[in-house]
C-alpha cells in the first residue's frame, strides 16, 4: 500500500549536478533546520524529526562523505524535490550507485533520505554494509 512518503519517494526529483548546487541546497536545509526526518534505507524509520543541531551535524557529515568518496568533479548523486525549497532529498551511496533511474531493471534505493514528512521504512534487498551502519549510528551518539 502506497503512503505519502512512498509516493513522494517515487515522485519527481531534480538532480543536484554540481558541487556548488549541493552547497546551495545544504544552505537552504540549514536555514530551516526544524522538522526534518533522516532515514537510513533498510533500517527502521524514525518516529521524530531531528533536532536542529543534529540535522546540521548530519548535513556536514553526509557532505564530507560524498565529497571524499564520490571522487568526481560533479555531484550527481543527490536529488531534491524542489532545490529552491526542499522538502524531500534523496542521497545515493557513492559505493552503491547502480542505476538510480532503474534502467538496469533493478532500482537501487537511496542510502539516505531527508524529508519533512514522517518516513516509512525503505526496503532494500541488498545488505547494508556494517561500515555504513556504524557511520550512521555514530552520527547520533
Amino acid at each position: 500500500m502506497e503512503n505519502e512518503f512512498s509516493t513522494r519517494l517515487n515522485g519527481q526529483f531534480h538532480g543536484i549536478l554540481r558541487w556548488q548546487d549541493l552547497d546551495a541546497l545544504w544552505s537552504r536545509v540549514r536555514a530551516e533546520p526544524e522538522g526534518w526526518y533522516a532515514t537510513l534505507t533498510g533500517e527502521a524509520a524514525p518516529d521524530a524529526p531531528l533536532a536542529a543541531d543534529d540535522l546540521k551535524h548530519l548535513v556536514a557529515e553526509v557532505d564530507a562523505l560524498l565529497r571524499r568518496e564520490h571522487d568526481y568533479d560533479y555531484c550527481g548523486i543527490v536529488y531534491a524535490d524542489n532545490p529552491d525549497q526542499p522538502g524531500f532529498i534523496k542521497i545515493y551511496d557513492p559505493h552503491n550507485l547502480g542505476s538510480s533511474c532503474g534502467s538496469c531493471g533493478y532500482k537501487i534505493p537511496p542510502r539516505w533520505v531527508l524529508s519533512r514528512i514522517k518516513p516509512a521504512r525503505i526496503e532494500d534487498d541488498a545488505p547494508l554494509p556494517n561500515s555504513r551502519k556504524r557511520w550512521w549510528q555514530r552520527l547520533f551518539e
